[in-house]
């Protein structure tokens, strides 16, 4: 029996595990509020915010239900537009209304609980985080300007918000309805999920359901997602482990990355949206093999090695690169879970870049996607690892190219030079998201455009004519 909340009532379900919370909301408890769109995590009409107890706090995050196993949900509160219900309209509603955010209403409470989540959250909120909570939302008939309106009325409202205790401010000052005080103590009293023993492992689904909606509902899952082992981002001497069911928000919130990545912000702000960042783990990441993974094309670059382990507790190390055997393959056995991601942070003379071009800049697939880390010894290369996903069957790591920046100057020759190993290393096809010639092309661009951000004097582009 799965227990959680919904809104402000207890819900016990025998549907199967692997149900998507969305039919549960729609189907079994007429929150129709929540709408049913693409079903692939991309429109934000289905979304919901999940509260759950984190080293006793309580912590929201908004997802995309239509991707969210009901097994996921044990012990958790889920939110809908319905339980947001107050005498009158919410403060956030009320935005969306006066701004004329809202025009056939089906995308309107999506919009409305994803900016919900800003009175949630325990960060401050400006103009630039409350635009980005609703960028996994789209809508068809506003062109979003007054939506983004509504957005910073929120802002404005919520310019002296406790971060230190959001749910309790809130409600004080009429944005949450009062019983949402009660709810921490009320996920305290719900019993924990008996042990997982299914077959199917299950990070956050993001990928898994979109590929195998039908069958994944009568899976026998075994969620990973909430296993404290698989959890958190920790240092131990020069290196940094992150846990194979850590989300993107997490990485995107680790003190320990942003003190050693500056540019950490702008490159996880390319993976996806808010709701699937919240959702996505690592490790699902590299399980789902996709050649154009823009996390596995991440720690490709960044020196990843694997910590797999099976149910004896047995483990072994493997690096990343040698994890995908062919499209889609894997070197893990299926009872191996993918434990931690270990990699070596980098230096001072370290400089470290993501790249990638889809259709649409954000919450969407790469054409094309490449990663780049190289070590400086004055004004040598001494080090380079270098990533490209969407080039090949596999993730790709371009050891050729990298070698051809070793020992080399740092200098436009020395780029010139490897960019031709770089073409005979890949062999990308043409499909719906470019011929192969222009993948090619999109390569050479995004490896100059690693130098040119980290160096733009020195690699201007007018270096390569």
């Amino acid at each position: 029996m799965i227990r959680f909340l919904l809104d402000d009532r207890l819900v016990e379900t025998a549907r199967p595990a692997g149900t998507v919370v969305l039919d549960v909301i729609r189907y079994d408890e007429a929150r129709t509020g929540t709408k049913i769109g693409c079903r692939e995590g991309d429109c934000g009409a289905c979304t919901v915010l999940v509260g759950e107890l984190r080293e006793g706090r309580l912590e929201y995050r908004s997802m995309t239900s239509c991707l969210l196993a009901l097994a996921s949900v044990h012990g958790k509160h889920v939110v809908t537009v319905e339980g947001l219900t107050m005498p009158g309209l919410s403060p956030v509603q009320r935005a969306m209304v006066d701004a004329h955010g809202t025009q056939c209403g089906f995308c309107t409470p999506g919009f409305v609980v994803s900016l919900t989540g800003c009175c949630l959250s325990r960060e401050p909120v400006t103009a630039t985080s409350a635009v980005r909570a609703i960028d996994g939302n789209i809508c068809r008939c506003t062109g979003y300007h007054s939506i983004v309106r509504a957005a910073h009325q929120v802002v404005e409202r919520l310019a002296r918000k406790d971060i230190a205790d959001p749910v309790a401010w809130s409600v004080a000052h009429g944005l949450l309805p009062d019983w949402f005080l009660g709810v921490a103590d009320r996920l305290r009293a719900i019993a924990p999920a008996p042990s997982a023993s299914g077959t199917t492992d299950l990070g956050g689904g993001t990928d898994l359901y979109v590929q195998r909606h039908d069958t994944m509902t009568h899976a026998d899952l075994r969620p990973r997602a909430d296993d404290p082992a698989l959890r958190g981002i920790r240092q131990e001497g020069d290196e940094c482990v992150v846990g194979g069911a850590c989300v993107v928000t997490d990485l995107l919130e680790s003190p320990i990355l942003r003190a050693h990545f500056p540019r950490l912000e702008p490159h996880l702000l390319l993976v996806s949206s808010t709701p699937i960042r919240n959702m996505g783990t690592v490790a699902g990441n590299f399980v789902n093999a996709s050649p154009i993974g823009d996390l596995t094309a991440i720690f490709l670059a960044l020196g990843g090695v694997l910590t797999l382990r099976d149910p004896s507790g047995a483990g072994r190390t493997l690096p990343l690169e040698r994890f995908f055997t062919g499209y889609r393959q894997l070197a893990r056995r299926a009872d191996e879970v993918v434990e931690s991601v270990r990699f070596p942070l980098p230096g001072p003379q370290t400089h470290f870049g993501f790249e990638k071009v889809s259709k649409r800049t954000y919450l969407d697939i790469a054409s094309v996607n490449t990663a780049a880390r190289i070590e400086l010894d004055g004004d040598r290369i001494v080090a380079a690892r270098l990533s490209a996903g969407g080039v090949a069957p596999v993730p790709l790591l371009l050891g050729a190219t990298a070698s051809a920046l070793i020992g080399r100057p740092l200098s436009p020759a020395t780029l010139r030079d490897a960019l031709p190993i770089a073409q005979r290393e890949i062999a990308p096809i043409s499909d719906a998201r470019g011929s192969s010639e222009y993948k090619r092309l999109l390569l050479q661009q995004l490896l100059r455009a690693h130098f040119l951000t980290w160096f733009p004097e020195r690699f201007a582009p007018e270096s390569f004519a």
